[in-house]
């Protein structure tokens, strides 16, 4: 898709984005429902850096009530069932358990904090929160004997890159150029707007005209208004690095825990890829490198010593399979620790010159649609009154139209999966949920007319096929196995080395040929 559009022409748009991210795809999609013309380059993978090193949860954010961030909070809680809606095949219902330490925060507090969890957002489809005595229940087997009792309460789970690349993929749909690979080299302003110079892999030039640009860069936004705008940025970003660790599954059911920690902090244990269990996150101020980022021996080490200190078993570092860091571009409030650094979003519009660009600073995945429709706000007075007219005519579609794969209801995944196994009965059970998982009712497109698994074409294990990976890069900007492997999916998790390797060649093959 990228590199067809790397003519070396000059396009006239609406709007151009740089970055994409979760926040750059959510506008253009946004945008281009409302009719804009959009273009979005990215210099890497979509989701490539911060959206796909989340946590991979659509949470309110407990924590954050502590804070008084109560806008925020219940912003996020309703936003669960919304994105919910628009995607049951990529996001679905999880419940947390904390449980009650009493050298930490006292149960009253943790009662009430779960009261207003429950009542601040709206929940409708979602359960409430109840007790849990680890003495009588399952869900207490394997944790330390002096923990007695917890509080169950729900969130949701989302893939994190498939969201971003869904996004993207609608906002295709109505029109937008998105454009990877693909670095934005300079941009000039004028009195009619801004002049980009985006430069894909190959070298080739194009220039792209837009009267409004949005810089979703996210960690490098700051960068984009310094030295390519040559502005200065209103606003300060905090970069607070988040890493996580993969183990092989630590117990059978499907919950996931919330423990307290002694310094403040939080760490999730969440049922991973069927077969492991995803520890994080970490909260630290970072000043590195943002290309070279990385879980230290440091984070590693407290993310064991933190599960460790629930489980009767010890997380040893040797047990660590897989593990993922990224950098959260938070906005600087002045916070003194990490984990205290609001999760908000700050909108700066900078109009100087009769050339607006409007730059994105915080955030987080469960907020990122309504982040959208503040950006549509934001810039819709700066065009022209019919325009305007229809850009906020449309506000708030975003949260009723599904995303590519997601018409089905809400409640209906397990109806999809059955259905997908009776039409294809050659599949695993564990593939055929994997397939509707990441895929929703576009999983048929890519099975087809297929009645053996020889008709996928070449199996590359896990039950990765020739047909998903030709789907992956026709439809999902994907180039390179690890945009397959570890962002498109996870399934790096369950190769071989060797089925690794085969991979890199098969990939590195078709790029040769394309």
């Amino acid at each position: 898709m990228a590199e067809a559009a790397l003519t070396g022409r000059t396009d006239v748009y609406d709007l151009a984005i740089i970055g994409g991210g979760i926040n750059g795809c959510g506008i253009a999609r946004d945008a281009a429902g409302r009719g804009l013309k959009v273009f979005l380059c990215e210099r890497g993978d979509l989701g490539g850096a911060t959206s796909s090193a989340s946590t991979k949860l659509l949470h309110g954010g407990l924590r954050y009530l502590e804070h008084y961030e109560f806008r925020l909070v219940r912003e996020a809680l309703e936003e669960r069932e919304v994105l919910w809606g628009i995607a049951p095949h990529i996001v679905r219902p999880l419940r947390f358990v904390l449980p009650h330490v009493p050298q930490m925060r006292p149960r009253w507090m943790l009662r009430a904090g779960l009261f207003l969890y429950d009542h601040l957002g709206g929940r409708k489809a979602l359960p409430g929160t109840s007790t849990v005595d680890f003495a009588s229940s399952p869900i207490g087997e394997g944790l330390k004997p002096g923990l007695s009792v917890g509080f169950e309460y729900s969130d949701c789970w989302v893939e994190d890159n498939r969201l971003v690349v869904l996004n993207a993929r609608d906002a295709e749909r109505k029109g937008a150029q998105i454009v990877t690979r693909s670095a934005c080299t300079a941009v000039r302003s004028d009195a009619h707007g801004w002049t980009l110079t985006v430069e894909g892999e190959g070298g080739v030039r194009r220039e792209i005209r837009a009267p409004v640009l949005v810089n979703a860069a996210g960690p490098w936004a700051g960068d984009v208004v310094r030295h390519l705008a040559g502005r200065s940025p209103k606003g300060r970003t905090r970069m607070v690095q988040g890493s996580h660790i993969v183990v092989r599954k630590l117990y059978q059911h499907d919950r996931c825990f919330i423990f307290q920690n002694g310094d403040g902090r939080i760490v999730f244990t969440i049922p991973y890829e069927q077969d492991f269990t995803l520890i994080g996150t970490t909260d630290r101020d970072y000043t590195g490198d943002l290309a070279q980022v990385r879980a230290s021996e440091e984070e590693v080490s407290y993310l064991c010593r933190a599960a460790s200190g629930y489980f009767a078993r010890p997380v040893s570092e040797r047990e660590v399979v897989w593990h993922y860091s990224g950098v959260r571009p938070l906005y600087d409030d002045g916070a003194g620790a990490a984990q205290a650094a609001t999760r908000d979003y700050v909108l700066e519009l900078d109009a100087a010159g009769g050339a607006p660009m409007l730059s994105i600073f915080g955030g987080k995945i469960t907020t990122y649609r309504r982040l959208a429709e503040a950006v549509l706000d934001r810039i819709a007075p700066l065009y022209a009154p019919p325009q305007r007219a229809q850009i906020t005519a449309r506000r708030g579609w975003t949260g009723r139209a599904a995303l590519p794969g997601g018409d089905f209801p809400m409640q209906g995944f397990d109806a999809l999966r059955r259905e997908l196994s009776e039409d294809y009965p050659f599949l695993a059970p564990r593939e055929a949920e994997r397939l509707a998982r990441y895929y929703g009712t576009e999983a048929a497109a890519i099975l087809g007319k297929a009645s053996k698994p020889s008709d996928l074409g070449r199996h590359f294990g896990a039950g990765l096929t020739e047909a998903e990976i030709e789907h992956m890069r026709r439809n999902e900007w994907a180039t390179t196995s690890e945009d397959i492997l570890w962002r498109r999916s996870k399934l790096g998790l369950h190769l071989t080395r060797e089925q690794v390797r085969d991979m890199d060649r098969y990939m590195g093959g078709l790029s040769q040929v394309a």
